[in-house]
């Protein structure tokens, strides 16, 4: 049984997922003792000399974030602001940190999602585990004025003047527990304290919808050639995600029409030149997250679909009244 299963196989809890219980209860007892030693100042944090905006979720896995942040930061700019983001930077291998991200950097050393956001966002880009310190190393080198953290939610010692919050519209917060019973890394009440909260993939109540709309495949080989999605309707592709939630993406390309062999991996799987060389001819299709990590080994029949963010008015109604409330704070 995989983690999805035990997290969001239904409304049941599984015999495993109740053996989990006990540990899921201490898990939180941990998670809200932590939150109240930041609170009361017992455990240090810090602020920055800008405004941090978090864009964050409570469940592990995939639920649309970077996306959000990548449209967040095109905003930001619109309204007259110098966004940088900064993030973790997951599964990189980087012997130092924090390290500023350019986009031709090599994801095996600062991860996939931090190449991905350096090469889309147009602004500047640190990947670190300690938020702080990537936060003072990108406002040392660059002239922003505001900071956008790519999840951190939970990183409590980085005040924050702004959380968002992004919700799977499909799986919600799964059975409602937290690790390793559920996918919660905090207790759902938590979601009641965020001010801005967003839901991907289908409604959620007390939350405002964010499409994610598939753009055009674009080849890995020839940046500037592309196609419609659309032109391989009725055609069978091989379909490659290693995402928090692959079976979304594969949802995306089934709704379009496509006959997909889907080929999940684990989140920011390394994929390698023998990998490569044992799938399918082609079509073949994976994410925009997966396609920085396949460059150097890319056929002439790999593609990629890139994915936007695109909030409800509602949405930015909310975010421009919260925006202008800190620039006038």
């Amino acid at each position: 049984m995989t983690s999805t299963d035990l997290w969001y196989g239904g409304h049941r809890l599984s015999w495993l997922a109740w053996l989990l219980v006990p540990l899921a209860g201490l898990f939180r007892l941990v998670v809200m003792a932590r939150r109240r030693a930041y609170a009361q100042g017992w455990l240090a944090s810090e602020r920055l000399t800008v405004p941090v905006i978090v864009v964050g979720n409570l469940s592990v896995g995939g639920t649309g974030k970077t996306p959000l942040v990548l449209w967040l930061v095109d905003w930001l700019r619109g309204q007259g602001w110098r966004p940088g983001i900064i993030l973790r930077g997951y599964g990189g291998q980087a012997r130092d940190w924090p390290q500023a991200v350019q986009a031709t950097s090599d994801p095996r050393l600062v991860g996939d999602e931090a190449v991905l956001l350096a090469r889309k966002a147009g602004v500047p880009v640190v990947a670190g585990p300690d938020r702080v310190a990537a936060g003072r190393l990108l406002l040392a080198g660059n002239a922003c004025d505001i900071l956008v953290s790519d999840d951190g939610l939970q990183h409590y010692r980085l005040q924050r003047d702004l959380e968002i919050l992004v919700i799977d519209g499909e799986r919600g917060f799964g059975n409602g527990f937290c690790l390793p019973a559920g996918p919660l890394r905090e207790p759902r009440a938590r979601a009641r304290e965020i001010p801005l909260r967003v839901c991907t993939g289908g409604p959620c109540p007390g939350a405002e919808p964010v499409t994610l709309r598939a753009g055009d495949l674009v080849s890995l080989r020839l940046p500037a050639r592309t196609q419609p999605l659309s032109s391989l309707k009725g055609r069978r592709v091989t379909a490659i995600a290693g995402i928090g939630n692959p079976e979304r993406f594969f949802a995306l390309l089934r709704q379009a029409g496509l006959f997909v062999d889907a080929r999940p991996y684990p989140d920011h799987h390394a994929y390698t030149a023998a990998e490569a060389a044992a799938w399918p001819p082609g079509p073949l299709i994976m994410t925009e997250k997966d396609a920085v990590k396949c460059l150097t080994f890319a056929g002439d029949n790999h593609w990629y679909l890139p994915v936007a963010a695109v909030p409800s008015e509602a949405f930015e109604r909310q975010l421009s009244q919260a925006i202008s409330a800190l620039s006038h704070g």
